[in-house]
């Protein structure tokens, strides 16, 4: 760019400084030779006096240009800009002798007068050649520092991402055992495998939870199955089967075609909701009437096995929601506080107003959950053991529905828990709601 650009510059550069000069003499009265030239030395030009038929030259030992031209041409200019009545006239010129280009600024100071200002408009100052002729020498140095750094500076950025790459294509291929630790102090690259960690951690949990959702489905699929057709066998094969036995049999046959239809209930169910397939209907209830009516469904719990279902409300509360959705809520909690509550086979059933809001809170008195763990329970057939017990009651999918059927009312819900003394899951009901 120095090399194109340089003579147009300077040019542009030379023609503003003789203009500004200009102004500087017309404005100085009385001019003298000494002050000419201070002007010649400090802006490295020639300056020509013309006066009562004498021509004198003020010039530098830094300038080479201090020529108009060549001598023929110059005398003419200032014979035909002497005879003109101008008060100033600019001219470009070339000189032969130089072999340089230069301009003339000539100027009337007064009647007897002229003063013609020269400049070489080509950079020939001795310091501006060498530069030149260093330019070589700096772009080539230039261009292998800058090959040598970029090469570094590449290896040193892609070198940990190479690692990051060939650690992801390993996830890729279902192998979660590898780390995306890069012992980089690049900030970027560190926050790049920071986030891949995070992601490798989080899928190998969802691979985990896939591969146990398959076995858990499976089970609970395969076990009534296989129950409904033993005992159907069981009722076929045995034509002297007493009727007591053969009515159990097909009790038992259709208690398993319920718990089978249950499931696959649960799971159409759950696959509407996450596919916002489904239309809530939104209808006037009572929820304490609700939740009274639930509880009455486990009489054969609390008569047979010793359950205890403690609800402290004592009054009507009506909302505006979903009310077979909210019961499938309600139902399912309660299922899940019966499945792991403690020896004392307690389930608490609480309803509070805070901040104009209602709270339903189902307790209960079991191991609790770990803090680390929380967050997971809303998946699908996510237990704190990881040998899956087939539950009491309900699929295993109950909190997966639950978490889908909250989101879609937009109510707040969630789930405090201690070890040791159990877990409350709760949901709020907004204020819009209550009626």
């Amino acid at each position: 760019m120095q090399i194109v650009l340089l003579g147009n510059f300077y040019e542009s550069y030379k023609i503003r400084q003789l203009e500004k000069i200009k102004k500087e003499i017309i404005n100085t009265e009385n001019i003298s030779t000494s002050q000419l030239e201070d002007i010649a030395f400090n802006n490295g030009i020639c300056v020509s006096v013309y006066s009562n038929g004498l021509n004198e030259t003020i010039s530098n030992i830094y300038n080479k240009g201090c020529v108009i031209g060549d001598r023929k041409t110059s005398e003419e200019y200032i014979e035909r800009f002497v005879n003109s009545e101008k008060d100033e006239d600019s001219l470009f010129l070339y000189s032969r002798r130089f072999g340089n280009k230069t301009i003339v600024k000539a100027i009337k100071y007064d009647e007897r007068t002229y003063i013609f200002l020269n400049s070489s408009l080509q950079p020939l100052d001795a310091s501006i050649m060498l530069l030149k002729s260093q330019f070589g020498y700096i772009v080539l140095i230039t261009l292998v520092v800058s090959i040598i750094i970029s090469y570094v500076l590449s290896r040193i950025i892609s070198k940990p991402i190479i690692k990051l790459s060939n650690s992801a294509k390993e996830i890729a291929n279902g192998n979660f055992n590898v780390s995306f630790d890069t012992n980089t102090n690049l900030l970027e690259v560190k926050e790049l495998a920071n986030a891949l960690e995070l992601a490798k951690n989080e899928l190998s949990k969802t691979e985990e939870l896939r591969r146990d959702l398959m076995a858990n489905v499976g089970h609970d699929l395969k076990t009534p199955l296989t129950m409904i057709k033993a005992y159907a066998e069981m009722t076929r094969d045995f034509d002297n089967l007493p009727e007591k036995k053969e009515k159990e049999n097909l009790n038992i046959i259709i208690e398993e075609t319920d718990r089978l239809n249950v499931l696959v209930s649960d799971i159409l169910d759950l696959s509407k909701m996450q596919s916002k397939t489904y239309e809530l209907k939104i209808e006037k209830f009572d929820l304490d009437d609700l939740i009274r009516n639930i509880i009455k469904r486990y009489y054969i719990l609390i008569d047979n096995e010793g359950y205890e279902f403690i609800y402290n409300n004592k009054k009507s509360i009506y909302i505006e929601a979903d009310k077979k959705r909210i019961e499938q809520v309600i139902y399912n909690l309660i299922n899940n506080a019966i499945n792991y509550t403690g020896e004392d086979k307690k389930v608490y059933i609480n309803i509070k107003e805070e901040n104009k809001k209602i709270i339903v809170e189902i307790k209960d008195t079991g191991k609790g959950i770990d803090q680390k763990d929380i967050k997971y329970i809303w998946n699908k057939y996510y237990h704190n053991e990881k040998n899956h017990k087939r539950s009491t009651i309900g699929t295993g999918l109950g909190l997966s529905i639950v978490k889908s059927i909250l989101e879609s009312h937009k109510y707040k819900y969630g789930v405090k828990s201690v070890k040791g003394k159990g877990s409350i899951f709760f949901f709020e009901i907004n204020n819009k709601n209550m009626l």
